[in-house]
């Protein structure tokens, strides 16, 4: 575990992880604004996991946050944070499986990794991008404190469409405010 909160755990990839995290990625609503396609087949996943799990939260990179439930050890979604090279700023992403979403899991999930990334590992900022016609998660993004920086006017072609994108920050000093 690497993170508790009051319903969540957040934890490192396991092996046994792959079928779930396959299942929710295949989901297309959940792949939709995402840079996979559905179906996420189960070799991807497995691969993905090893990836995930190879990773350090502390150290430049990519990680992947597994979130669990706590009352009951399953899978519901993930955080991705890229720390940069400086270890003073990243940017994070998040998935949650549909059948959790709209229950605050997510809030809970991104919040209490933005804790750790800016109370324990001393960030000055953390930035967050999301294809602009993903309401659901500029609302998050808003949710928690982060200010709209900008709008990318057809920045990115996945899925055979060019898209908009919403660029989001959030300073250290805007979120230890509390």
């Amino acid at each position: 575990m690497l993170i508790a909160t009051e319903r969540l755990v957040l934890r490192r990839f396991r092996a046994s992880d792959a079928a779930v995290l396959a299942a929710y990625r295949s989901d297309p609503e959940v792949a939709r604004y995402q840079s996979w396609d559905a179906p996420f087949p189960l070799e991807r996943a497995e691969l993905a996991v090893r990836n995930f799990a190879a990773g350090s939260p502390d150290q430049a990179g990519h990680f992947q946050y597994a979130i669990e439930l706590a009352a009951e050890p399953a899978l519901i979604g993930d955080v991705y944070v890229r720390l940069h090279d400086n270890l003073k700023q990243a940017e994070i992403g998040f998935t949650l499986a549909p059948a959790y979403q709209r229950r605050g899991y997510a809030t809970e999930a991104v919040s209490a990794v933005l804790d750790r990334l800016f109370r324990l590992q001393g960030l000055h900022k953390v930035t967050g991008e999301c294809d602009a016609r993903n309401g659901p998660s500029a609302a998050l993004f808003e949710r928690l404190g982060f200010v709209r920086e900008g709008f990318l006017r057809q920045q990115t072609f996945i899925k055979g469409e060019w898209t908009d994108d919403l660029i989001y920050g959030l300073l250290a000093g805007e979120w230890l405010r509390d």
